[in-house]
């Protein structure tokens, strides 16, 4: 990073509000499926319980050890998470890599709220703590279609 200014601006007070009040940060009872994912370079994990309807997320829990960046990010993913299908998150997921490494604009609803982390483009080094969430949620319903498919 090459300044104060840099850093006081990737965190910003939105960013920290974000990470402070994580939604659905509790660990379910009686998940379907439970995935953990662990961002190598900087060690963050994510850990994210569903309930599903099909493909469709009914009930989500996650337990975030992660940067700031990252803790917003499962933020924001928190908000919007339940009510959501596999395509929608694969989507998302997609959206987030490419506004990230690529430029690409901000996710579409109801995953916009992710422009809160327009300001981490130019630090690639916090890319993977920030995917974690979309990224563990994703797999888990990778993971729970090659289930019911046997």
């Amino acid at each position: 990073m090459s300044g104060d200014g840099d850093l006081m601006a990737l965190y910003s007070q939105r960013i920290l509000a974000l990470a402070a009040g994580i939604p659905r940060a509790e660990r379910l009872e009686s998940p379907d499926v439970t995935v953990r994912r662990r961002a190598p370079l900087c060690g963050s994990t994510v850990t994210v319980d569903l309930v599903l309807d099909g493909d469709t997320i009914r009930d989500y829990g996650q337990d975030v050890k992660a940067c700031a960046l990252g803790q917003a990010a499962a933020s924001v993913l928190g908000a919007v998470v339940i009510g959501r299908n596999r395509a929608e998150i694969a989507r998302a997921h997609d959206q987030l890599l490419a506004m990230l490494k690529e430029g690409g604009p901000v996710p579409d609803a109801p995953f916009d709220g992710f422009e809160v982390l327009l300001p981490a483009r130019d630090y690639k080094n916090r890319h993977a703590s920030i995917m974690l969430a979309l990224g563990a949620t994703r797999e888990a319903l990778d993971t729970a279609a090659k289930q019911a498919a046997g």
